[in-house]
């Protein structure tokens, strides 16, 4: 498909997430790279617009680049079934339970796939006897949001109180998560059904091990590597894994999954997989892309070609 054949493109950013401005940044990059290929894009910001102008305004298509809540938990995907505009990533149900960590882990666990043991809490006491179960180090996190907001590795009773409280300003649903020691690494997948493929592993070194918010996007001290120095097998392995975890939730067009290797049994343990990824000048798929030689300007229209409805 050449750049016209797409018709009219919205570029969905911003949004009302935490994330809003990571999106922002994201859907900036898209929008030039589309219109550096031709395509009639346009910005959008549900949070500024009602949807119901994407069908007043003729738009054929949607890249979604909202990320967190409103964005790439099914709610826009559903609006834009009712609207009849087909959207990129995920449909209605693979984008609302990759959202929600709970869900997810529960899926993967029924399908035989690694992820850490979890407890979800309801207050700080029972984050604490989470702890106690799950041992030191602990992650405590939103179960319904992204990109590290909310977090806190505790390492000490005496945190659970102000982690869980931490967490419980993002969202009423907390979970505890045994933390894994070793390797961090983020693999995307591309495509749909038997065509999906796993793309170059990227493994991720954080000052400290510490890889938030402000690491991920607005630092350069993060190193990220690819090729990532795995031995070839565990590479091979750990994109085996992920496009079972792709699969096993329905995902389609595209999506990122982030995976921690034990450094002592080199087991690798799924921890979420992000529907909506970054596509900063920092993010990861446009990185793990060009490795396999895709450039930024074709993942943006292969991404935008994959665009469709759950109920076409």
């Amino acid at each position: 498909m050449t750049g016209k054949d797409f018709g009219k493109v919205a570029v969905l950013m911003g949004g009302r997430s935490a994330e809003r401005e990571v999106s922002i940044m994201s859907g900036t990059g898209v929008l030039k790279a589309l219109r550096s290929k031709g395509v009639d894009a346009h910005a959008f910001d549900p949070a500024e617009r009602d949807m119901s102008e994407l069908k007043r305004d003729g738009f054929a298509r949607c890249f979604i680049a909202l990320h967190g809540r409103f964005g790439e938990d099914g709610t826009v995907q559903g609006a834009l079934e009712l609207l009849g505009i087909p959207y990129t990533g995920p449909g209605v149900m693979a984008s609302a339970v990759a959202m929600d960590k709970l869900m997810t882990k529960r899926i993967w666990v029924a399908e035989g796939l690694s992820t850490p043991a979890w407890r979800q809490v309801r207050s700080a006491a029972e984050t604490r006897a989470a702890f106690e179960a799950l041992g030191s180090p602990m992650i405590v996190k939103p179960v319904r949001e992204g990109s590290t907001i909310g977090l806190t590795k505790v390492v000490s009773a005496e945190q659970c109180e102000a982690a869980y409280a931490l967490a419980a300003q993002q969202d009423p649903m907390v979970m505890c998560e045994q933390f894994i020691a070793g390797d961090e690494v983020t693999c995307p997948v591309l495509g749909t059904g038997g065509s999906a493929r796993a793309l170059p592993v990227i493994r991720i070194v954080a000052p400290d091990g510490n890889y938030d918010y402000q690491n991920k996007y607005f630092t350069d001290d993060t190193q990220y590597l690819v090729p990532c120095g795995l031995p070839e097998g565990e590479e091979a392995a750990i994109q085996a894994l992920v496009l079972k975890a792709f699969l096993a939730l329905d995902c389609r067009g595209w999506a990122r999954a982030d995976v921690m290797i034990d450094a002592v049994t080199r087991k690798p343990y799924l921890l979420e997989i992000n529907t909506s990824p970054g596509m900063t000048g920092h993010s990861l798929v446009p990185m793990s892309a060009r490795a396999a030689g895709i450039s930024y300007e074709d993942l943006c229209v292969r991404l935008l070609a994959t665009a469709a409805l759950d109920n076409a």
